[in-house]
């Protein structure tokens, strides 16, 4: 242990495992110092030094010196210390430089594993510094076992587990394989940093895109607004400022190289592209895409919009079982009520109709005049 090849190794391990040499050096110490006690049986006070410069391991034992001794081994007597040293006085501490061949095979073995221990502590410690910054990004992992229906990643020599709620109901999986995931969460916990990792989420999509389209890297097309229903559908709301870009087609890719090469890392799943607009009327209606919308009304007070298609686009705005209006409604935050135009022209007559009642109904008939021409004449005679 105190050869120069030994030394050597603690320059190697600095470069591979990117700690620090003095850090390794710290951790060795304090594992010799309890392989040392372990072996010796001894509770003296000691320390080790590492001396990389002239290729040795130093130990010293410590006593410090009182008047009475009651621990042997952290204590010397004044009149003990003054047989070392005459100038040694009460309060002072006696170091004795211990010869390192004490150390045997048991004591080195014991060295050996608390030091890789502090080493796994260490790499961890630098892995979860690094994991850190990428919560909420996108990552490359290897799946290294599966139990039950969880699936275990490794991610910068961590651990990290991909649920079943955060699997794709396509996904499959088999160890070995080489995977992208999106950093959910990271918190530490007893056993060492916990990692959560998705691929269910809205930003694992976005982060895809990201990836694949450059201007949406250089920040030249914005993703507005996206939601999703893993495995089924995603609608994403892109915009650009510059208007000779076309933020849709940037995403769509030649020939949709770029939406394609997306929707095979999801196993098939439909994306829908929409342009943003800050006219909530046209949103929505490009939100329900991709079917045609007619006609859309909004209560702006209560955040509610009906929105009309012709009948034959009806089941095409709705989705199966719902979910492109839902989906158009998360995009848009607003609740959406599709309605088939048949439904608006026969809503329209009724009301025309009520309307043409109402009117009747408030027309009176007018009052008789009274013809009574002898009267008449009777009072005309009197003018006379």
């Amino acid at each position: 242990m105190v050869s120069k090849d030994f030394f050597l190794a603690l320059d190697e391990l600095e470069r591979e495992k990117r700690i620090k040499k003095s850090v390794f050096i710290e951790a060795l110490e304090t594992a010799l110092v309890i392989a040392y006690k372990k072996h010796t049986g001894t509770s003296k006070a000691i320390d080790v030094k590492l001396v990389p410069e002239r290729n040795t391991i130093k130990i010293v034992a410590y006593q410090t010196v009182v008047e009475q001794v009651e621990d042997k081994d952290t204590q010397i007597s004044l009149e003990d210390a003054r047989l070392i040293n005459r100038k040694y006085k009460l309060g002072d501490v006696v170091s004795e430089e211990i010869s390192a061949r004490e150390f045997g095979r048991i004591a080195a073995q014991t060295a050996k594993q608390v030091i890789m221990q502090k080493l796994r502590e260490v790499e961890g410690e630098l892995a979860y510094n690094e994991l850190s910054q990428k919560e909420d990004e996108l990552v490359t992992c290897v799946v290294r076992r599966l139990e039950g229906k969880n699936v275990y990643v490794e991610i910068n020599k961590l651990e990290a587990v991909l649920m079943p709620q955060d699997q794709a109901p396509n996904d499959k999986f088999a160890v070995g394989d080489k995977i992208k995931v999106f950093v959910k969460k990271i918190k530490t916990g007893p056993k060492g940093p916990q990692i959560i990792v998705s691929r269910t989420v809205a930003g694992f999509v976005k982060r895809l895109f990201e990836i694949e389209v450059p201007e949406i890297a250089a920040g030249l097309v914005q993703i507005k607004a996206i939601v999703r229903e893993a495995g089924y559908r995603t609608k994403m709301a892109v915009y650009s400022e510059d208007n000779d870009i076309d933020a849709v087609g940037a995403c769509v890719g030649n020939r949709g190289m770029r939406v394609n090469a997306i929707v095979s890392e999801l196993g098939g799943e439909k994306i829908d592209i929409i342009h943003w607009c800050p006219d909530i009327l046209e949103f929505i209606a490009r939100a329900l895409s991709p079917a045609k919308v007619v006609m859309v009304q909004v209560n702006d007070e209560e955040k509610i919009a009906k929105a009309v298609v012709m009948d034959e686009m009806l089941s095409l705005a709705i989705g199966k079982d719902g979910q492109n209006a839902r989906l158009a409604a998360r995009l848009t935050g607003w609740k959406i009520d599709v309605k088939p135009y048949s439904s608006l022209m026969k809503e329209e007559n009724e009301a025309q109709a009520e309307q043409e009642t109402e009117t009747e109904s408030v027309a009176a008939p007018a009052p008789e005049l009274d013809t009574d021409t002898d009267l008449f004449d009777e009072d005309l005679g009197e003018l006379e």
